[in-house]
């Protein structure tokens, strides 16, 4: 049984509660914390927990907490996870897993020496839609891949986390980073040759959309493109040379399309997708397995694949003039 302590008390923390409560055969919510005791109160009585603190050293001190969730703003994940190191616990991390690529190595070095799990919860990677879109890429179906498109908008400027630097705020570390690790996970194995991109900033200093174009080793060419002050499509199209797939929300695959490479494109084939649970569920598997068998990073989403993500946000916002959270600094 994997003993979860849930660190924060936001939509997230609450959408993840609720799937863990239906795992309840390998996973138990031990306690819940948040810099407000009331808050973590409440979350604890919604869901059935048992403790709720006040402070998050609380959390790390209880020995009877396998896994700390963090579930708080990106900026703070950095020291929040040093913290839940030192403290023995192992880490599954929501997206993004740090504001930039040396905090992140800063984390692993840590959890290398502890030989502690330690995971990104960027749940597209754990899904079971992964492995139908990588096999159909595999089989030949689409002939060779040539490009690729994936997009990810939502209207979420408006909440203060997103607006504001300090936090971590803008699109591309929100929802940017599903695009990208869309592209990613279709061309693995592949290199990066080159990369380019383009942002529009708000007054406050954070991208409000960009798009990044990357060119791979293979030849293949990737657009992508994320905005926090609209909805887009959220599409991801994988186009070959003998068909495309066309996949309907890259942030949680719905169904995947299967279309002719003719000019009016016929459709051949549509693959529903469903999940478990909410889709949430494989992570925590993930994590519960990986644990159970000694090791310290997940093989769905390794610490390579996190560090190859920040490297590629990281050269952009370098490229934009955006700083965030511990960057302000320096």
């Amino acid at each position: 049984m994997l003993r979860i302590g849930i660190l924060g008390c936001g939509n997230i923390a609450s959408t993840l509660a609720a799937t863990m409560l239906q795992m309840t055969d390998r996973i138990r919510i031990e306690a819940v914390a948040s810099r407000d005791k009331a808050k973590a109160e409440e979350f604890a009585s919604r869901f059935g927990v048992e403790k709720a603190y006040g402070s998050y050293d609380e959390l790390y001190e209880d020995e009877s907490v396998d896994l700390v969730y963090v579930a708080t703003p990106h900026a703070f994940h950095h020291d929040q996870m040093m913290a839940a190191l030192e403290h023995g616990k192992n880490i599954l991390a929501e997206k993004a897993f740090c504001i930039n690529a040396a905090e992140a190595e800063d984390v692993f070095r840590l959890a290398r020496e502890k030989h502690l799990y330690v995971a990104e919860a960027i749940w597209t990677r754990y899904m079971p839609s992964r492995k139908l879109i990588n096999d159909i890429i595999a089989s030949g179906r689409i002939g060779r891949v040539v490009s690729i498109t994936a997009n990810l908008g939502y209207k979420i400027i408006q909440k203060p986390r997103l607006a504001d630097p300090a936090l971590g705020g803008g699109a591309l570390l929100d929802v940017g980073v599903y695009p990208l690790n869309f592209v990613l996970m279709a061309t693995e194995g592949d290199t990066i040759k080159s990369m380019a991109g383009l942002a529009v900033r708000s007054d406050s200093g954070v991208d409000l959309r960009s798009t990044i174009d990357l060119t791979f080793e293979s030849g293949i060419a990737a657009q992508i493109f994320c905005d926090a002050e609209c909805r887009s499509d959220r599409k991801g199209m994988i186009y070959g040379t003998e068909g495309s797939l066309e996949i309907t929300n890259v942030n949680n695959p719905e169904e995947i399309k299967i279309w002719s490479a003719d000019r009016n494109a016929v459709l051949l084939e549509t693959i529903p997708i469903r999940n478990e649970i909410n889709g949430y569920e494989y992570e925590l598997e993930a994590a519960a397995e990986a644990i159970e068998n000694g090791e310290i990073e997940p093989k769905a989403m390794p610490w390579r694949e996190t560090l190859r993500v920040l490297r590629i946000t990281d050269a952009m916002r370098s490229v934009w003039g955006i700083k965030l959270g511990s960057e302000l600094k320096n």
